[in-house]
């Protein structure tokens, strides 16, 4: 993509430059609890230079992201907002929903954070589709924070720091964080990891072959938009509509035990919005006292705690001078098709063992 390779080395430069900012502002401040303190104020600059610190693939900016974190949960600013992962196949139309999602969730009062992320360039590592640009209304306005972040080599359609920054846009006020994500695969459950509520974006007559794909994503989803239910296509949305939610009778109960409700709705002219809020805010109810909220929230504590547990023995075990040369002497062998996965997996971790 010639337009990609072209801005490569601009973006570079930026991304450089703004973490160069945010090292220069963190060794000026007194403590993190400031930093923190600028964010439970609602700083809109301390929120963009905070989520930069935490998706930093730097090491020397981990030290600075943990205690700022660590400032932020002492401060008890998170766990009274709503998180709802939204994802869709390319095409559902998720920008133009979520921008009138937020909008109309910021007329009933709330204050909306929006973390879309976008399709990397693997050349770059840089976002491609730039969602500011196509939620431009819902940027403009003062009740709005929106991040676009690149996927980069994550899995699970979401930026490796998304849970992180989930955190930091509770601290700075923000009771209703949406979660936008690449586009539905077989790693897309990593969003069910770290929000409250999973909503999946259909459109009608997407053809049998992407109705195969979203099969598996269907188990994990707590209700069911059918997009783009405007024009000539909302007879065809609502028969959609219809044969989705035949089709999730026939799918085990969930586990939070709430029906799996179905709804049309028209990102573009804002119609059946008040429809699906009104039924995500009837979810968190139920779900509070039924204790499912909590016990969600506990479980993805936990997930977080295990997945820093594994990158970090990962990362010092590559580190280690004689396991960086098996590490990528092994990782050349897979490559090549010369071992498994499973074999060089093993042993691998059987050297590590060994050299402790």
């Amino acid at each position: 993509m010639p337009q990609t390779s072209a801005n490569s080395p601009k973006r570079d430069a930026a991304r450089n430059r703004a973490a160069d900012r945010i090292r220069r502002a963190a060794a000026q401040r007194q403590s993190p609890d400031d930093w923190a303190n600028e964010l439970f104020e609602g700083d809109r600059d301390a929120l963009s230079r905070a989520i930069t610190l935490v998706e930093s693939r730097s090491l020397a900016d981990r030290p600075a992201a943990e205690a700022l974190l660590e400032a932020v949960i002492r401060g008890d600013r998170n766990g009274d907002a709503v998180r709802v992962g939204i994802t869709g196949i390319p095409g559902v139309g998720k920008s133009t929903f979520i921008e009138e999602f937020g909008l109309s969730l910021i007329r009933g009062g709330h204050r909306v954070a929006v973390l879309a992320v976008d399709p990397s360039s693997q050349r770059s590592r840089g976002s491609l589709l730039g969602d500011k640009t196509r939620m431009e209304h819902l940027v403009r306005n003062p009740q709005a924070f929106v991040r676009p972040s690149p996927a980069a080599d994550a899995l699970g359609g979401v930026n490796r720091a998304t849970s992180e920054a989930i955190l930091l846009c509770e601290a700075a006020g923000y009771d209703r964080i949406l979660v936008e994500t690449v586009g539905v695969g077989q790693s897309e459950t990593a969003v069910r990891e770290m929000t409250d509520i999973f909503l999946l974006l259909l459109i009608s007559g997407a053809g049998d072959d992407l109705q195969g794909i979203k099969r598996g994503i269907m188990e994990m989803a707590d209700a069911v938009v059918v997009n783009k239910a405007d024009g000539p296509g909302a007879d065809a949305a609502r028969r959609t509509a219809q044969e989705c939610a035949s089709a999730l009778h026939l799918l085990p109960p969930a586990p939070h035990g709430s029906p799996i409700e179905v709804f049309t709705a028209s990102g573009l002219e804002g119609r059946g919005l008040d429809a699906v809020i009104a039924h995500l805010d009837q979810l968190e109810q139920t779900w509070k006292e039924s204790g499912w909220w909590q016990r969600q929230r506990t479980e993805q504590r936990l997930e977080r705690f295990e997945r820093q547990v594994r990158e970090r023995l990962l990362e010092r075990a590559v580190q280690h001078t004689a396991l960086k040369a098996l590490w990528e002497r092994l990782q050349s062998q897979v490559a090549h098709g010369q071992i498994s996965p499973y074999s060089a997996a093993s042993f691998f971790v059987n050297n590590v063992d060994s050299s402790k």
